[in-house]
């Protein structure tokens, strides 16, 4: 078959031999591409969709604009080391940046019909004539060629909704980026602060059980020396029993809290990780008047941000609602080019205006429209309760902060007082003019009052995370101002 085609191209008249050449070239061009359909797209952003613009770790967090790094996991890890190790490994982060890119590809797909459409169709057909003169068939090759563009010149706003519509929704999908960056922010915090807490919860049950062995040895030495009766030993031995099966529950506590760090790091459950500090007091001059922190929410929260953009993307699906109802104009050129051996050769160019009007499509488009209005009466609604939610979220944090720093401030008088009355007690029962009952419930009050501090310090500081995050102000600054500077290293 090739052979022929050669010998024909030869033989055709010297004008048809570059149109000869231009559409086999076409055709062997057409069967590269198939075998390769890369060459008909871009992998970049011909129409410029702010794709490469969406950061990888997304917005509200900067990490110094650095790409995502491994962390050292060797050594003591630091509150901001955590949550960059969130946000680079947890998947969450993940899911919203590939949910962001597709809404990006969707708004490039709006902007295309922008553009002109443009085809190109190329066939081939081999024949045999047996002209009526002669007895000799003569096989011919006939080979065509169609080049098509289409441009849509106006369509009463159809593409122009369709356009923000894609544009609202790429902005609704950038600030969930930055709302569940945040939450993925607070959940680190939250687990840091709770491993720091069941470290300093060990400590002190630790403590208190050395003290309570302390009691329990007062009492066996008095019962040995024949001065107290055996119910002193006893109660003793079962206050020690006891603060030991404490400090049992709270080892374990402390390895769930360390596992659940390591899950909200994107970690296996098991990853050794050692913190580089202790549990420190959360500052005590960060509150602010409440109703400025409720106004300010209402500008940053990234999901109202969210909110208000899908409800203008629902707003003009219903101009592209009502425009897809409309007719449309369109303008069309094609260029036909036909050459065969044995044939007459053609060159044929068209240009053509369309005009399409809908007349009756089973009222669909009536349908249509009601449904898009339904849903921006929905996404309003959802707007609406979700500012309502944003009042309660920051005035709930406030108040928890609030108390949570009060509280911080009666826990550090209870432990001094607790301190004091358990050694006291101590001293009296050794002295022989104490009892045994008053010297263990000096040691409980004692145990009560260290755990009530350690559990308000964790709550102050989570409080205040809470708030920023209930602010949508949650960010790397804001982590680097957690109190996270005691020095004293603690491991797995």
């Amino acid at each position: 078959m090739f052979k022929r085609l050669e010998n024909q191209t030869k033989a055709a008249k010297p004008l048809q031999r570059p149109a000869l050449v231009l559409i086999a070239t076409l055709y062997c061009f057409a069967g590269y591409a198939h075998a390769d359909s890369s060459i008909w797209y871009s992998n970049g952003d011909p129409l410029n969709t702010k794709i490469d613009a969406l950061p990888k770790i997304p917005a509200g967090y900067q990490a110094d604009n650095a790409t995502c790094t491994s962390t050292d996991l060797s050594k003591p890890i630091t509150l901001t080391e955590v949550t960059e190790a969130s946000l680079c490994n947890n998947p969450q982060t993940s899911e919203i940046w590939a949910s962001a890119r597709a809404q990006a590809a969707q708004l490039g797909i709006a902007k295309s019909a922008y553009l002109p459409s443009l085809s190109d169709n190329v066939s081939s057909s081999v024949g045999i004539s047996s002209p009526e003169s002669s007895t000799r068939s003569n096989p011919y090759l006939n080979l065509s060629n169609s080049l098509v563009a289409n441009y849509l010149l106006y369509d009463f706003g159809n593409r122009n909704a369709t356009l923000e519509n894609a544009r609202q929704l790429l902005l609704s999908a950038s600030a969930s980026q930055s709302s569940t960056v945040q939450s993925v922010l607070l959940a680190s915090t939250v687990a840091f602060y709770q491993v720091q807490a069941n470290i300093a919860a060990l400590d002190a049950a630790r403590e208190v059980e050395r003290a309570s062995e302390e009691s329990f040895k007062a009492a066996e030495a008095r019962y040995k020396a024949g001065v107290s009766t055996p119910a002193d030993k006893l109660q003793a031995q079962t206050a020690y029993a006891q603060l030991t099966l404490a400090r049992i529950t709270n080892e374990g506590n402390l390895q769930t809290a360390y596992g659940s760090l390591a899950n909200v790091m994107g970690l296996p459950a098991n990853q050794k990780i050692t913190l580089a500090s202790g549990l420190v007091n959360a500052p005590q001059n960060i509150l602010e008047d409440v109703s400025t922190l409720i106004e300010q929410a209402g500008a940053r929260r990234p999901d109202l941000i969210a909110s208000e953009a899908q409800l203008k993307a629902a707003q003009a699906s219903i101009d592209a609602s009502k425009a897809a109802a409309k007719p449309t104009i369109s303008v069309s050129m094609s260029n036909n080019l036909q050459d065969g051996s044995s044939l007459s050769s053609s060159n044929n160019s068209t240009l053509g205006l369309t005009v399409s009007i809908p007349l009756f499509n089973g009222y669909a488009p009536t349908y249509r429209i009601r449904a898009a209005e339904a849903t921006a009466d929905l996404r309003a609604a959802q707007r609406d309760r979700l500012k309502l939610q944003i009042s309660l979220d920051v005035w709930t944090a406030y108040q928890n902060l609030r108390t949570s720093l009060q509280s911080v401030t009666a826990t550090e008088v209870l432990v001094s007082s607790a301190e004091q009355s358990y050694r006291v007690a101590l001293g009296r029962y050794k002295a022989g003019v104490g009892n045994i009952i008053d010297t263990l419930n000096a040691q409980s009050a004692l145990a009560t009052a260290r755990q009530q501090k350690i559990q308000a310090t964790l709550n102050a500081n989570i409080a205040r995370a809470t708030l920023a995050q209930a602010m949508g102000a949650l960010d790397n600054a804001m982590i680097q101002s957690l109190p996270a500077t005691n020095t004293t290293q603690l491991s797995q």
